[in-house]
């Protein structure tokens, strides 16, 4: 009898944590996806992947070295990757992923260093709030840190 409870109790243990890390998979996956299409500057997919309303925001410094918290809409955010030049070669490269979901909630933090025309330009923290909605995770929040210190 003990041994059929200790045996139910791994089991039940072991498919949460089977479907936690499915979770945890399916967000990691919309950044996936997410950067790949910033990368083809495709900015259809880039709305499928957000809530109409969502926001972005970026700390930073200013030209006086000031920490600054820049706000803005997906939509502004939208309209400047239509914009990059075809001349400009650019890429966001992910050095980690950490996700955290709490039932229909999830944060994903990812470090990243962004490259301009093969030159580092800066480099900082993605944080990526989600919210699962009919099944799919959806994108109504990212804020990220930008620094040119502390790159390598």
């Amino acid at each position: 009898m003990k041994y059929k409870l200790i045996t139910a109790a791994f089991l039940l243990f072991f498919g949460f944590t089977q479907a936690q890390s499915t979770e945890e998979e399916a967000v990691k996956q919309v950044v996936v996806d997410f950067f790949e299409a910033f990368h083809k500057q495709d900015t259809a997919a880039l709305r499928a992947m957000a809530l109409p309303d969502s926001h972005m925001e970026s700390i930073g410094k200013d030209e006086e070295g000031k920490i600054m918290l820049r706000k803005s809409t997906y939509d502004e955010f939208l309209g400047r990757i239509a914009g990059i030049s075809p001349d400009m070669e650019f890429k966001e490269e992910l050095t980690d992923y950490i996700v955290k979901v709490d039932g229909a909630m999830a944060n994903a933090w990812t470090p990243y260093k962004f490259w301009i025309n093969g030159e580092l330009s800066h480099c900082g923290v993605n944080s990526f709030q989600m919210i699962k909605q009919d099944d799919t995770w959806r994108i109504f929040y990212i804020v990220d840190t930008r620094r040119r210190e502390g790159c390598e």
